[in-house]
This record gives structure tokens, C-alpha cells and sequence, in this order.
């Protein structure tokens, strides 16, 4: 019996994030079909321990120089030649040096762009734009939001007849939606992030630090990252010291969700985060910067809450949720259903392998 096709994944990082967590599902959902190695640009392997035990899942080492990009694809390419992948999966910007090295194509490549980083937030930076155009014309490419879908068809002018548009999926059984009519005394609002600038979590702060001067609130923060020494020092000099928690990085927050009352995203840039999925599956409702697809992600119900990147409107959009009891209860209970319609993590497995399976 032959061995399952071996699918190469290329990372720029594996620590804990949207894109890796999404692996982590698909190798669970793909079972036995495929065999897998994962290359890591930057070593780090935080979200390995995602990954299910009994998947044949293996992290070759290939030795690079970051700032080399041509020398880089050269190495890259006699990497392609001796696993001889039979389908390279390429990831987001920070791989792209892998999509140089496959330009004389060696592997059928699909290729998976989440989002950008801070330094991309507001305009397309033209060296990146030209790259991908001419790089990627030959790969498949998926995107989980329609925003980016444009990106690529409009400003990257990728053929249309090569773009995927894959919502992300949750395993909807996680999360046990509860009753948030009546708020507790204490109300809690939660984000799950990880703590990077463009995350914008100070302007989170800022704006809880405005409802908690109306009413009594905490604010719990899941995850971890280099920002988390500032955003505790902004804590401590906003007096919000007993009334801001820092859960830290926790590698199965699907739990602290119920503790929420409600959940609030802060981002200058996102696509489709799988923390407000996460929420939606929750039965929450949500109080989010305008960015993205996140307005289309979330039900009509829960529209009035989401708001321009802007501190003050944070804070009314957190009040309006803690203050409205209707607005609350419809807006949490229209987005788990919305997350059923639409949202499953079979779904999303289903497109995957399709493209996965596809021979070009």
C-alpha cells in the first residue's frame, strides 16, 4: 500500500495564531489522506501542542539567512527537490521566498493569505504588491475573507479563476452558548488576542477604563505576546490594576468564553479572526473595531456594535452592550446561530480538501 501524498507547509511562525490553529483542525479533519511537514521560519513551535497525537505530522529544519531572499529561494528550491512534496501550502507574506523558489514550478502550490501586519494596515506596500502578482499567478489561492478576495483580484490582479474563498470553521461543540439577559453584578468583558501592536489592545484598555468609570466591569485579557508589558503598565496607570486581568496564553481558551459576558475585538487590521467566531459560537455578543470582514462575519443583530478604530467609540459600543439587555441577548443568540449556518469546521475542512485534492 502506497503512503498517504505528502502536503509541505511552509510558516513564517508557529506559535499560537489564527492561521496555525486553522492547521491544526485541518490536519484533524484531513485524517490519514494526507501525510505532513511543516517548515517554521522563526522556530517556534507554540501551537504543536494543538496538533492531534496520532497525526504523522513531522518539522524539518532548513537553514536560511533572513534578509537573503534570492540566495534564500535557492536553498528553498533544493529543499523542494529532496522532500518532494507532493503539494506545497504556503502561508501569508513572511513565505513568500518559498513561492520564489517554486516560481519555475517543481510542486503544485496552494497558497493562503490571511492578513497583513501593522506595517500594511492602511495601504498595500507596491514591492509586496508586485511580488505576489507575479509570484503567486500560478498557485491557488485562498482567502477566508472577501476583503481580501478583492485584494487579490483588484490590487494583486491574481486571475479570478485562481482565488478561494474559505470562511475559517470552529468545532461549534467547544462552546455551550448560556442565558446573558441579566448581567451579574460584575460583568466581564473578554478578548482573546494575541497581545502584537496591531492588535491594538491599549486602545482596548482605554476604552474599558471609560465604561468602568460608569458601572462596575473587568476586563479579561487571553493571550500573550511582546505587548504585554505595556498594556500592564497602561493598566497600572489608568488605576485599573484589580479590574484588568491577564489570563496569559492558554492553549484551550474555549472554556474562559463562558465566563464572558460579552466580547470585544480592538484590531487596527484583521480578515476573519477566529477569536470573534469563537464568540459567535459562544452565543456573545460582540463589540468590535470595523475592520475586515468583521461586520459580515457577525449577525445583522449585533451591526449597531460594531464601530470606526476609535477609543471612544470602543467604550459606547462596550456600554451599549452592558446597558441593553435586548440588544445583548438578540445579538449573542443571532450569532450562534449565524456560526451554525454558516461557520462549521466541517465546512471549512470540506473546502480545504477539495483544494487540497485539486490537481491545479
Amino acid at each position: 500500500m502506497s503512503p498517504a501524498p505528502l502536503m509541505l507547509s511552509v510558516f513564517s511562525t508557529f506559535a499560537v495564531g489564527g492561521p496555525q490553529v486553522r492547521f491544526a483542525q485541518l490536519v484533524a479533519g484531513l485524517g490519514a489522506s494526507w501525510r505532513h511537514a511543516v517548515i517554521v521560519m522563526d522556530g517556534r513551535l507554540g501551537c504543536r501542542e494543538r496538533l492531534p497525537p496520532e497525526a504523522d505530522v513531522t518539522f524539518p529544519e532548513i537553514a536560511f539567512r533572513k534578509g537573503e531572499m534570492l540566495a534564500n529561494a535557492f536553498r528553498f528550491r533544493g529543499a523542494l527537490k529532496t522532500l518532494k512534496p507532493d503539494l506545497l501550502v504556503t502561508y501569508n507574506w513572511g513565505t513568500i521566498e518559498w513561492a520564489m523558489a517554486n516560481a519555475l514550478p517543481l510542486v503544485r502550490q496552494v497558497h493562503v493569505e490571511d492578513g497583513f501586519g501593522p506595517e500594511e494596515r492602511d495601504r498595500q506596500i507596491p514591492r509586496r504588491v508586485w511580488m505576489r502578482r507575479l509570484l503567486l499567478r500560478r498557485a491557488t489561492v485562498v482567502l477566508p475573507s472577501r476583503r481580501l478576495k478583492a485584494i487579490a483580484r483588484d490590487i494583486w490582479r491574481l486571475p479570478p479563476a485562481r482565488l478561494r474563498y474559505i470562511p475559517n470553521g470552529i468545532d461549534l461543540s467547544r462552546f455551550t452558548p448560556r442565558d446573558r439577559a441579566v448581567l451579574p453584578p460584575v460583568p466581564v468583558i473578554g478578548t482573546v488576542a494575541a497581545l502584537r501592536p496591531e492588535k491594538n489592545l491599549a486602545r482596548l484598555v482605554r476604552a474599558f477604563a471609560s465604561v468602568r468609570a460608569l458601572r462596575p466591569a473587568r476586563l479579561a485579557i487571553v493571550g500573550d505576546g511582546p505587548e504585554r508589558a505595556a498594556l500592564e503598565a497602561l493598566a497600572r496607570e489608568l488605576g485599573l490594576v484589580d479590574d484588568v486581568l491577564f489570563h496569559g496564553h492558554q492553549p484551550e481558551p474555549a472554556s474562559l468564553f463562558s465566563g464572558f459576558d460579552l466580547f470585544a475585538l480592538s484590531s487596527d487590521t484583521e480578515q476573519m479572526p477566529l477569536s470573534v467566531l469563537e464568540a459567535m459560537a459562544a452565543g456573545l455578543p460582540v463589540a468590535a473595531t470595523d475592520v475586515g470582514d468583521v461586520r459580515l462575519m457577525l449577525a445583522p443583530e449585533n451591526a449597531p456594535t460594531v464601530v470606526p478604530r476609535d477609543t471612544a467609540a470602543l467604550a459606547g459600543a462596550m456600554t451599549r452592550l452592558l446597558l441593553d439587555d435586548t440588544l445583548r441577548r438578540d445579538a449573542g443568540s443571532a450569532n450562534r446561530a449565524k456560526a451554525e449556518r454558516e461557520y462549521n469546521e466541517h465546512l471549512m475542512v470540506d473546502a480545504y480538501a477539495r483544494v487540497f485534492a485539486s490537481p491545479g
